[in-house]
């Protein structure tokens, strides 16, 4: 494998820093896959595997931490903004086609969970894509939102947001919210244990550097953002959508709303177990040979 450490310009000029992977065995100009990870992971979580899968497969990748993250620049720290970061995708993909063993006509993107929904809304509005894997993606911030709180509690949520506008509107440092909780009953962007373990793990074991919190404005700018509203005008680039039955991360039902308003061609696979049972084991194997063959057929591996 050649991994090469990258930089490259994003929104506002933040840099952007990843990793380029040069195609096995490839001598011509070779179809680049773009791609990077979900709500607040760095690129080391799992990312890199899958990413030295396409490689080996006949792929350049392109692999990055979104800005505010991880190695990339940015602040504030810890701040997810939805438009950044699939404008930040489209700029992943002018870098790629810059490489001179990059063929440009043939760029494929891949995205999980949060970026899963970036996947689709890039794919709407790019056109240099010419085939898209969104695995167990978030789909709509309004209807997850409207999923994860008490109806009764969404107004005490409205006002926590407007709080933290003036805090910060009069100097104050962000407010911060974990993202995962060893108690489910308590407040964390991810409550639940599935997510608590994976991420505990994951990070002890791959990516010491995470962060256990993000910005509470990140959580009333993901509650704005609505990547099904684009799924419509994917068409015609090829989707593949895998989803996981028993997801209750990026709600499974509303994966399927997504797969059933986008257009063909579209292939949907629904592997078992919950969101991060695609990170490893059989649910890697099953979900990085789909993406592999999604990508082969489109991109003319």
């Amino acid at each position: 494998m050649t991994r090469e450490d990258i930089a490259f310009k994003g929104e506002g000029g933040v840099t952007l820093r990843g990793w380029f992977y040069v195609a096995h065995n490839t001598s011509a100009p070779a179809p680049a896959i773009v791609m990077a990870h979900g709500l607040s992971c760095v690129k080391e979580m799992h990312l890199d595997d899958y990413a030295e899968f396409f490689s080996t497969a006949g792929f350049h990748v392109l692999a990055y931490d979104h800005q505010n993250f991880g190695a990339s620049d940015g602040l504030p720290r810890q701040e997810v903004d939805p438009v950044l970061q699939y404008r930040d995708f489209r700029n992943a993909i002018t870098y790629a086609q810059t490489r001179p063993e990059v063929d440009p006509a043939r760029i494929g993107i891949w995205g999980s969970s949060f970026s899963g929904g970036h996947t689709m809304t890039v794919a709407a509005i790019d056109r240099r894509v010419k085939a898209v894997v969104s695995q167990v993606p978030f789909a709509s911030g309004p209807r997850t939102l409207d999923r994860a709180v008490r109806p009764d509690f969404v107004p005490h949520v409205r006002a926590a947001f407007d709080g933290d506008r003036h805090h910060r509107f009069n100097g104050g440092e962000p407010t911060m919210v974990p993202v995962v909780t060893p108690d489910p009953m308590a407040q964390a962007v991810m409550p639940s244990t599935e997510a608590y373990e994976w991420f505990s793990k994951t990070s002890s074991e791959r990516a010491p550097h995470w962060r256990n919190e993000l910005t509470a404005r990140s959580m009333e700018l993901i509650s704005e953002y609505n990547p099904l509203s684009y799924v419509e005008l994917i068409a015609p680039t090829p989707l593949l959508m895998i989803v996981a039955a028993d997801d209750v991360v990026a709600p499974y039902s509303l994966a399927l709303d997504a797969y059933e308003r986008a257009r063909e061609p579209k292939q949907l696979i629904v592997t078992t177990g919950g969101h991060f049972a695609l990170y490893s084991g059989p649910g890697f194997d099953e979900s990085a040979a789909a993406a592999r063959d999604h990508f082969s057929k489109h991109l003319g591996v």
